[in-house]
Protein backbone atom coordinates (compact mmCIF):
# COMPACT_ATOMS: atom_id res chain seq x y z
CA UNK A 1 0.00 0.00 0.00
CA UNK A 2 1.62 3.26 -1.11
CA UNK A 3 1.33 6.41 0.93
CA UNK A 4 -1.05 8.83 -0.65
CA UNK A 5 1.29 11.56 -1.91
CA UNK A 6 -1.28 13.44 -3.98
CA UNK A 7 -3.75 14.16 -1.22
CA UNK A 8 -2.37 16.58 1.33
CA UNK A 9 -5.22 16.21 3.79
CA UNK A 10 -3.69 13.25 5.65
CA UNK A 11 -1.40 14.59 8.36
CA UNK A 12 -0.35 11.37 10.08
CA UNK A 13 0.51 7.84 9.02
CA UNK A 14 0.61 4.71 11.15
CA UNK A 15 3.79 2.73 11.72
CA UNK A 16 2.27 -0.08 9.66
CA UNK A 17 1.74 2.24 6.66
CA UNK A 18 5.26 3.66 6.89
CA UNK A 19 6.88 0.23 7.30
CA UNK A 20 5.02 -1.07 4.23
CA UNK A 21 5.94 1.97 2.15
CA UNK A 22 9.65 1.90 3.06
CA UNK A 23 9.93 -1.88 3.04
CA UNK A 24 11.18 -2.48 6.56
CA UNK A 25 9.75 -4.09 9.69
CA UNK A 26 7.90 -2.04 12.27
CA UNK A 27 10.54 -3.09 14.82
CA UNK A 28 13.21 -1.56 12.58
CA UNK A 29 11.34 1.75 12.57
CA UNK A 30 11.04 1.70 16.35
CA UNK A 31 14.78 1.02 16.64
CA UNK A 32 15.67 3.79 14.20
CA UNK A 33 13.58 6.19 16.31
CA UNK A 34 15.90 5.50 19.24
CA UNK A 35 19.00 6.00 17.08
CA UNK A 36 18.03 9.05 14.98
CA UNK A 37 16.50 12.14 16.62
CA UNK A 38 15.26 13.24 13.18
CA UNK A 39 12.69 10.42 13.35
CA UNK A 40 10.32 11.58 16.05
CA UNK A 41 6.72 10.50 15.44
CA UNK A 42 3.99 11.92 17.60
CA UNK A 43 2.58 9.40 20.06
CA UNK A 44 -1.16 9.50 20.51
CA UNK A 45 -3.42 7.58 22.83
CA UNK A 46 -2.10 4.16 23.89
CA UNK A 47 1.36 5.23 22.62
CA UNK A 48 0.29 4.79 18.98
CA UNK A 49 2.91 6.31 16.69
CA UNK A 50 1.76 8.92 14.19
CA UNK A 51 4.33 9.74 11.51
CA UNK A 52 4.32 13.07 9.68
CA UNK A 53 5.63 13.55 6.16
CA UNK A 54 8.84 14.97 7.66
CA UNK A 55 9.29 11.84 9.77
CA UNK A 56 8.76 9.68 6.69
CA UNK A 57 11.38 11.62 4.73
CA UNK A 58 13.85 11.12 7.60
CA UNK A 59 13.05 7.38 7.54
CA UNK A 60 13.62 7.32 3.77
CA UNK A 61 16.99 9.00 4.26
CA UNK A 62 18.07 6.53 6.94
CA UNK A 63 16.89 3.64 4.77
CA UNK A 64 18.87 4.99 1.81
CA UNK A 65 22.04 5.45 3.87
CA UNK A 66 21.88 2.13 5.72
CA UNK A 67 20.21 -0.29 3.31
CA UNK A 68 21.20 1.08 -0.09
CA UNK A 69 24.57 2.72 0.56
CA UNK A 70 25.62 0.17 3.17
CA UNK A 71 26.52 2.64 5.91
CA UNK A 72 26.61 1.58 9.52
CA UNK A 73 24.10 3.18 11.86
CA UNK A 74 26.92 5.19 13.45
CA UNK A 75 28.04 6.40 10.03
CA UNK A 76 24.50 7.31 9.02
CA UNK A 77 24.01 9.14 12.33
CA UNK A 78 27.20 11.18 11.77
CA UNK A 79 26.18 11.87 8.18
CA UNK A 80 22.76 13.15 9.22
CA UNK A 81 24.13 15.34 12.05
CA UNK A 82 25.99 17.56 9.60
CA UNK A 83 24.07 20.58 8.34
CA UNK A 84 22.19 19.99 5.12
CA UNK A 85 23.19 16.37 4.70
CA UNK A 86 19.63 15.09 4.85
CA UNK A 87 18.85 17.04 1.69
CA UNK A 88 22.10 15.91 0.10
CA UNK A 89 21.37 12.27 0.92
CA UNK A 90 17.87 12.54 -0.54
CA UNK A 91 19.20 14.23 -3.67
CA UNK A 92 21.93 11.61 -3.99
CA UNK A 93 19.32 8.89 -3.68
CA UNK A 94 17.29 10.44 -6.47
CA UNK A 95 20.39 10.75 -8.66
CA UNK A 96 21.34 7.12 -7.99
CA UNK A 97 17.82 5.97 -8.90
CA UNK A 98 17.94 7.98 -12.13
CA UNK A 99 21.40 6.64 -13.02
CA UNK A 100 20.18 3.08 -12.47
CA UNK A 101 17.28 3.72 -14.82
CA UNK A 102 19.63 5.18 -17.45
CA UNK A 103 21.97 2.21 -17.09
CA UNK A 104 19.07 -0.17 -17.64
CA UNK A 105 18.04 1.77 -20.75
CA UNK A 106 21.59 1.50 -22.09
CA UNK A 107 21.70 -2.23 -21.40
CA UNK A 108 18.39 -2.62 -23.24
CA UNK A 109 19.72 -0.63 -26.21
CA UNK A 110 22.90 -2.72 -26.32
CA UNK A 111 20.86 -5.91 -26.25
CA UNK A 112 18.67 -4.64 -29.08
CA UNK A 113 21.73 -3.68 -31.15
CA UNK A 114 23.25 -7.12 -30.69
CA UNK A 115 20.24 -8.64 -32.45
CA UNK A 116 20.70 -6.45 -35.54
Amino acid sequence: MALNKNKNHKLYYSIKEVAAEIGVNESTLRYWESEFPQINPKKGGNNVRQYTREDIEAVRTVHHLVKERGMTLAGARRFMKKDGNIEIAQTNGEVIDRLRAIRQELVDIRTALEFL
